[in-house]
């Protein structure tokens, strides 16, 4: 006889992801609402896209434009449409100043704008992904200007990750989720499409200080230096807390939402193809950084913290290794040519 005694929690008894933040900015006595506004025109296009990446397999949205971005990656119908919502949304109202996209090979200034504050975001991350249903997302990240120096310019966006105030992204998968943090905290809130809200569901999450899973892709390893083939060994071998299981999704947000809830380390080293790493340090390390940072983890390029990293140029580059504290160390003590504390 099927037991009908549970009932799932009402959605009710969490709070909106509009009513967190409006709660967050009551509690700063300096805030304008400027912040908040952009934060909630970042939800609001999160939902915009959401509805697309829905409709894509019946709108005619998959596949390619038949061109390539910046990055020299073939843009995707969904990248364009993610991309130019983000944009509209952010210039509506004035408060963010400019954006920074990987789709883009420059900085949009926006000079009607009275807000200091700035966007970077990959608008949707993972693209190669979408034509066979796999999960998605978007990154960005907040940081401040002064305009009593004037109005922003290109250079101005090339900050360290330590000196952004907000960061996070968004999965597009079996739910939509949310996860962001503004230096104080993470926490994730999902998509109910039926109220057309986010509602609180991960609450002050925390990276396991070691996991039991590593992120890595495999088929790279004949191009990877001597070092991180040598991690790549251990994390494999035999020994206290090892073998880790091996989990590659190929969409950086799907890899790294998996990583912050689980434990454990993603790993996207430099290598012989890529000697500067391939991951974009403005629009997906940094960012990430500041989540796993805020949530306990640790990001790292291998050598140093990935958010003490000054970016040179807006397309900038970085290795990434991301995940539990321990993982991580352990990851930069190999790449050291040292053993691992157990």
């Amino acid at each position: 006889m099927q037991n009908t005694s549970w009932m799932p929690p009402s959605v009710s008894d969490s709070p909106t992801i509009e009513t967190f933040i409006l709660e967050g900015m009551f509690q700063a006595s300096a805030a304008t609402g400027t912040f908040t506004s952009i934060l909630n025109q970042i939800v609001l296009s999160s939902k915009l896209i959401t509805g697309r990446v829905r409709r894509a397999g019946l709108a005619d949205l998959l596949g390619h434009t038949g061109g390539t971005n910046v990055q020299g990656e073939v843009v995707q119908k969904l990248d364009v449409i993610a991309n130019e919502t983000l944009i509209r949304q952010l210039k509506r109202r004035g408060h963010c100043a400019g954006i920074a996209s990987e789709e883009l090979d420059h900085a949009v200034i926006f000079p009607e704008a009275t807000g200091n504050y700035l966007v970077c975001f990959d608008p949707l991350d993972g693209s190669s992904n979408i034509d066979v249903n796999i999960s998605i997302g978007t990154i960005f990240a907040l940081m401040r200007f002064d305009r009593s120096k004037g109005p922003p310019t290109e250079q101005t966006f090339l900050q360290k990750g330590s000196d952004m105030v907000a960061a996070g992204y968004i999965i597009y998968g079996s739910s939509t989720v949310i996860v962001m943090t503004t230096g104080q905290g993470v926490h994730g809130f999902t998509y109910d499409p039926t109220a057309g809200e986010f509602f609180l569901s991960h609450e002050n999450l925390r990276v396991p200080e070691r996991g039991n899973t590593y992120s890595i892709n495999e088929g790279n390893h004949a191009r990877w230096s001597p070092q991180v083939k040598a991690w790549n060994q251990y994390i494999k071998g035999d020994g206290p807390g090892r073998p880790y299981g091996h989990r590659y999704v190929g969409t950086l947000v799907a890899d790294a939402h998996r990583t912050l809830l689980r434990g454990g380390v993603f790993v996207y080293p430099e290598d012989k193809k890529n000697p500067d790493g391939k991951l974009r340090l403005l629009y997906e390390a940094a960012p990430m950084a500041m989540i796993f940072e805020a949530a306990g983890g640790a990001a790292s390029t291998g050598t140093r913290r990935v958010l003490d990293v000054e970016p040179g140029e807006l397309h900038q580059r970085v290795p990434l290794a991301l995940g539990s504290k321990r993982d991580v160390e352990d990851y930069e003590a190999i790449l050291r040519g040292e053993t691992p504390v157990p």
